[in-house]
């Protein structure tokens, strides 16, 4: 397995496209972990206070579209 430098240094040495598609691919990447990561937390129930909120905001009439 590559080490970080070697990694860093191997990004260095892409061509742009290759660069791109390196990067479009860690950004899908990083979507994916906050997906799991907020299921997590609901399945947690560390987001329970938050739909709380908004179900009191909504029964006020108080909430408003994002």
């Amino acid at each position: 397995m590559a080490t970080v430098p070697e990694i860093k240094e191997a990004i260095l040495n892409l061509s742009q496209k290759e660069y791109n598609q390196l990067i479009e691919w860690l950004y899908e990447l990083e979507e994916l972990e906050w997906d799991r990561q907020i299921e997590a937390d609901s399945s947690a129930g560390r987001l329970d206070s938050l739909r709380a909120d908004a179900e009191r905001a909504k029964a006020n009439g108080t909430l408003e579209d994002l």
